[in-house]
């Protein structure tokens, strides 16, 4: 009988502020250096969306076209998801959009394209230098319906309800506390609102040598959960009509991530999507 994963805090009881630190560290040097690592390596960790072909992942292993890679100004795209959620999120002409960990803005400004000129963007990040280097982005693409906010995913800078569509790549695995994380992208939407993520999920129990490794945690790795402890998190959160889709074919970018191991092993990329009910539960 195989051993089930567990998504086992790599941080000690108490440490989740230092977790943050060390996020928002990583991403810090990531965003003053245009040529610098990406979550995508064994050097490196994410907290908002990755790929240029100099960094990371490549976008089109993500699942992104030409045209999108195209379609935004350089600076934007720094290799360091695991997806492509606007292929999930079935965006529409005005409607709101909230990035959780938006790092420069990638797919920010891909969303603010389907929105339209009559919808909105929101991109929230934790790190100063990348919500600056956003900013500077916002005019590289004339990006006028889109605004970056600094702040936690766990305490969102955002009114109740005022969102259609809550996205994020590769970044709520970060998070020491992903419940929270649920139940705030749950407060922030409007009834009826959903949610259309792409993370890493665990598929088979971590070694204590990746577990316990700083960096594999700033590197998409140790922070992330089974499938149905996501699953669960986001029924607890309130959310309906959850699906979470594992994608086998990310191992082979995946496997890149660290010269040291096959990450592969322990975990694949996933599409998280769920639904914010249009009445409340009784």
């Amino acid at each position: 009988m195989s051993e089930t994963p567990t998504s086992e805090d790599p941080s000690p009881d108490g440490d989740a502020d230092a977790q943050r630190r060390l996020v928002r560290d990583r991403y810090a040097d990531i965003a003053t250096d245009d040529g610098g690592n990406s979550c995508c390596s064994d050097t490196a960790g994410n907290d908002g969306d990755c790929c240029d072909d100099s960094t990371g992942t490549d976008s089109e292993q993500l699942g992104y076209s030409t045209e999108d890679i195209e379609a935004v100004a350089n600076g934007a795209d720094l290799g360091l998801g695991c997806g492509n959620p606007k292929a999930i999120a079935d965006l529409e002409p005005g409607e709101t959009v909230l990035d959780l960990g938006s790092g420069a803005g990638f797919d920010c400004f891909l969303a603010a394209r389907e929105v339209g000129e009559e919808g909105r963007v929101i991109g929230v990040d934790m790190t100063p230098e990348m919500i600056e280097k956003a900013r500077e982005n916002v005019a590289k693409n004339d990006a006028t319906n889109v605004e970056f906010r600094l702040g936690e995913i766990e305490h969102l800078p955002v009114a109740d309800a005022c969102v259609d569509v809550v996205i994020s790549n590769c970044v709520i695995n970060l998070s020491p506390a992903k419940g929270q994380v649920f139940a705030e992208a749950f407060r922030v939407l409007a009834p009826g609102g959903r949610l259309a993520v792409s993370d890493v999920v665990l598929t088979a129990p971590l070694p204590d040598t990746v577990r316990d490794d700083p960096d594999s945690l700033a590197a998409c790795v140790a922070g992330a959960s089974p499938v149905a402890e996501i699953e669960q998190l986001l029924d607890d959160a309130g959310f309906v009509d959850v699906r979470v889709e594992p994608k086998d074919d990310s191992a082979e970018f995946i496997s890149e991530w660290d010269d040291r191991r096959d990450m592969s092993e322990y975990v694949v990329s996933a599409t998280i999507e769920a639904q914010k009910p249009k009445m409340e539960r009784d």
